[in-house]
């Protein structure tokens, strides 16, 4: 005979505790993300160490700024994800910059660059909307 099931077990919390699949749509895009900031600072490397860099103070800045969002988001994302609150608004924040680095690449006119603000847009709108959502957030409201 089992013994009778009582909330606290029908409900795992911590890191037991099921994820909602809007969640792991923010994991996916903040991957993204992470994924590009980490490549545009491999880009910078490539172009200061082959001397294409106007200003290796500049360069050098970049590489640590891309790094370090890339390592905040994922910090965030690891909030988020073991089901706690603080990750929320640091994505929320990076995800309104990436709008409005979107919406300035719109402005661009150039094949690649019009591409890039649209893709920029979708991934920001789709991590910013599923952030939000009731389910997302009844998922990290410790």
């Amino acid at each position: 005979m089992r013994p009778p099931v009582t909330p606290s077990d029908a409900t795992p919390t911590g890191p037991d505790r099921a994820r909602p699949a809007l969640l792991r749509v923010v994991a996916a895009g903040v991957a993204l993300e992470v994924a590009l900031l980490v490549v545009m600072a491999a880009v910078v490397v490539i172009e200061l160490v082959r001397g294409g860099s106007g200003s290796a103070g500049v360069s050098i800045f970049l590489v640590l700024f891309f790094l370090g969002v890339a390592w905040a988001l994922v910090a965030a994302t690891r909030v988020l994800w073991q089901g706690r609150h603080g990750g929320r608004a640091p994505l929320v924040v990076w995800q309104v910059m990436q709008g409005l680095v979107g919406v300035s690449l719109l402005t661009g006119g150039v094949t690649w660059a019009v591409l890039s603000g649209v893709a920029l847009l979708v991934v920001a709108a789709g991590v910013l909307v599923s952030l939000v959502t009731r389910q997302v957030v009844e998922a990290t409201s410790d």
